[in-house]
């Protein structure tokens, strides 16, 4: 009788047993980087402890952010609502329902004064989850940085200004492929001159495996976006030994605990043999760096205290893969945005894993593993198939507009979740081990009301900023779309007359059209 053969969550066999592997010879920050990127690793400088917040009004989401920076939180990481993520101001039509609920309302630069009231942006490393009105929200981070008298050269932080998975698996877009990608190459070479220690995009697989994808599409759907975007910054003429150090990743970890680490180190070897392929010489253009969130759509309403395990497991996988920087869920996630105990729990989890569990005492303390260096060129060929096929298609955007990656990840989630319902897939609490609850947990809510007070302080900016001066900047915005200067100078210096957020993204809709 034929034993059942054991598959990570990809589909990559599983022996019973591992008695050799390729032979480990590279040492950290050596190319291909399959170790690390640093000598040292969290030896010299531990990961930065991002916890991603945001919420109704910025003065509420600037209470949370003091709060977590009393808890030990070392970087900030804004989430914004959907009206500011898909360029409406609060007041517009569409907005009414959603203001302030899945993130902050950031309608003008205002908004962002109060957003970081009392927090110097020289001294904090900031993430932003702004992906089609990304250069309208970085330019309010730097005009208010420049209205803190804060050193630009010296500004530290994330724009996540990744508009092909939006595409592809999250929806969040607002003009069409090709002018969404100037937007970005815009943002590159504007930072390469003005911000330059700013990561300019976080290459997101996070969405992608949110949207159901296995965890060999996140690796290979991810780095195949990140080609598209170097090759188009090649084509604008950018230097990819200066732009590419600006380039950073935001994965998931989800829960099979070998293959997320396998995942991660697979992901910097392609990487760095990505970017020699086109060009680059310089090692630190050649180096991932990453971000890591704990995987979102694994946590479960039913038992949620659970989820402080999935979580913690999720979590120790991101630092065993040696990851840059973490965040980890709130285990009521699943039932709401995160009460202020899920938020500490989860702070708590990283400084506990830092400080107590030994496992930063030594750089990639699986090396050598006969599983996790077989796992890791498993992840990695696999992957390369995907990649190979979709520049086979023409490369990502082509590959997007074919719907070759959407269909991909549906057919990966159905499968999913076929696994669930049959058995074959057990998830403790929901189709295994379940008991009877009673659900009235704590949960946190975010009042309709902050919509009529956002479109109040809408009116006021309005009636006391200088409408000429505005109408001036909006329409050098248009004239400059219509050809290929970058805009970035531009909206900035409209942001800095009080422009709002909605009227930078209609100027450009009127160029640009739709999606």
């Amino acid at each position: 009788m034929s034993e059942n053969k054991i598959k990570t969550s990809s589909g990559i066999e599983i022996k019973k047993v591992y008695t050799t592997c390729r032979p480990m010879e590279e040492l950290p920050a050596e190319f291909p980087f399959t170790r690390g990127i640093q000598k040292d690793m969290y030896r010299g400088r531990l990961w930065t402890m991002r916890q991603y917040a945001g919420f109704s009004t910025a003065a509420e989401s600037n209470k949370r952010y003091h709060y977590l920076l009393k808890q030990g939180t070392t970087g900030l990481s804004v989430a914004f609502d959907l009206p500011t993520q898909i360029g409406y101001d609060s007041n517009h039509d569409l907005a009414e329902g959603e203001v302030g609920k899945v993130g902050v309302a950031i309608d003008s630069l205002k908004d962002m004064e109060e957003l970081f009231d009392g927090i110097q942006l020289e001294n904090i490393t900031t993430s932003m989850t702004i992906n089609a009105t990304a250069s309208t929200l970085l330019a309010m981070y730097i005009a208010l940085a420049k209205k803190q008298g804060a050193d630009l050269s010296k500004i530290s932080g994330t724009i996540q200004n990744d508009i092909l998975k939006e595409y592809a698996a999250r929806g969040t877009y607002i003009y069409p492929p090709k002018a969404s990608m100037r937007l970005i190459t815009d943002v590159f070479e504007y930072c390469s001159n003005s911000l330059p220690k700013w990561n300019t995009i976080s290459i997101s697989g996070y969405h992608i495996r949110e949207a159901g994808s296995t965890a060999v599409q996140e690796l290979a759907f991810t780095l195949a976006n990140g080609k598209a975007y170097l090759k188009a910054a090649l084509d604008k003429g950018l230097d990819i030994n200066v732009f590419s150090k600006r380039l950073s990743f935001f994965f998931n970890c989800h829960n099979n605990f070998f293959e997320e680490i396998a995942k991660f180190r697979a992901a910097r070897r392609m990487w760095a043999n990505i970017t020699k392929e086109l060009g680059s010489t310089d090692l630190k253009a050649q180096q991932l760096r990453f971000h890591t969130q704990t995987g979102g759509s694994t946590l479960t309403a039913q038992q949620p205290i659970n989820n402080i395990v999935r979580v913690t497991n999720q979590a120790m996988a991101a630092v065993l893969g040696g990851t840059q920087s973490l965040h980890t869920n709130g285990f009521d996630e699943a039932l709401s945005l995160p009460t202020e105990q899920a938020a500490s729990i989860a702070l708590r989890t990283q400084q506990i894993i830092a400080y107590e569990s030994g496992v930063t005492q030594t750089v990639d303390p699986l090396a050598g593993s006969f599983f996790i260096e077989s796992l890791t060129d498993d992840m990695e060929t696999a992957a390369l198939k995907y990649i190979d096929k979709i520049d086979a298609i023409g490369g990502s955007v082509l590959a997007i507009e074919q719907g070759y990656i959407q269909n991909e990840i549906a057919s990966a989630a159905y499968q999913y979740q076929k696994d669930i319902e049959s058995g074959e897939q057990i998830i403790v609490g929901v189709n295994k081990y379940t008991a009877e609850e009673k659900v009235n947990p704590e949960v946190f809510r975010v009042d309709d009301s902050i919509r009529i007070s956002q479109i109040e302080k809408i009116n006021q900016l309005k009636a006391e900023r200088n409408n000429e001066k505005v109408s001036e900047k909006l329409a050098a915005i248009k004239t400059a779309a219509k050809g290929n200067d970058n805009l970035m100078p531009l909206i900035l210096s409209a942001v800095e007359e009080y422009a709002t957020l909605g009227e930078i993204a209609d100027t450009l809709r009127e160029v640009f059209g739709e999606y």
